[in-house]
């Protein structure tokens, strides 16, 4: 069993942590800030050994030099975007396989926030780490890619069993759950579910990680039945002020 550690960094990004006991290997996905993830790896008492980038932006990539400067730990990173990602090590590509101890995960082209953005798969342990393609409730902006390539990047993750587990890359669910009750006012899923976010938030608390069956149910993005109304409520997403 993989122990998974999720550590707050810039405003709402959240860096994950993955330690596999047996071999005391641990992997740092997405550092966009390293000191609050060297400072989380060593109140655990794990090192560090390997750093995973799912795209090259900056709140996701920020900490990989200082955190391999302190670690000695390689970066690996989607090949597509290897240019705009300093330092990297290895690249890895659709259907690579990473390894954390005895542990394999399968690489995901996920296009659309980014035009290579990749998700990182552990089908034993169903777990999935989708940086910002899926987010609970929502998916990433459109930045590189079309509502076609999302529409197809989200169609990868519905074909995972119910229990696998989503850790995404930022604290947004309040927010597309707001938009949520509006593409579907008439989805009590959605509703029930905005009543547990909200009770949430008020504490301080996160949302996240969530399921792929929550994200069947309430995930408008998901639940989009073609690339047209993806692009719909994408756009609509992005003007919606509620």
């Amino acid at each position: 069993m993989l122990d998974v550690a999720r550590v707050p960094v810039l405003s709402d990004n959240y860096v994950w942590l993955v330690h596999d006991p047996q071999s005391d290997e641990t992997v740092a996905i997405d550092p966009g800030d390293a000191r609050p993830v060297l400072d989380a790896a060593a109140a655990r008492g794990w090192q560090i050994a390997q750093i995973w980038n799912t795209h090259w932006h900056a709140d996701h990539t920020g900490g990989n030099a200082a955190v391999r400067a302190a670690t000695g730990a390689p970066i690996t990173g989607p090949v597509a975007e290897a240019a705009r990602i300093d330092g990297l090590d290895a690249t890895v590509s659709d259907g690579d396989m990473l390894r954390l101890g005895g542990h394999c995960a399968r690489v995901i082209a996920t296009p659309g926030h980014t035009a290579g953005h990749v998700s990182i798969h552990f089908p034993d342990d169903r777990i999935v780490f989708t940086g910002d393609t899926l987010f609970a409730m929502g998916c990433g902006r459109l930045f590189e890619g079309t509502a076609a390539d999302m529409f197809a990047s989200l169609a990868r993750f519905a074909e995972m069993d119910d229990d696998t587990v989503i850790y995404c890359g930022h604290e947004y669910t309040q927010a597309n759950g707001r938009y949520a009750l509006t593409a579907e006012p008439d989805n009590a899923a959605i509703h029930s579910r905005m009543n547990d976010v909200d009770r949430l938030r008020a504490l301080g608390e996160p949302t996240v990680p969530t399921t792929m069956a929550l994200e069947r149910a309430t995930n408008p993005f998901l639940r989009a039945r073609s690339a047209e109304q993806l692009a719909q409520r994408r756009a609509a997403k992005d003007s919606f002020r509620g």
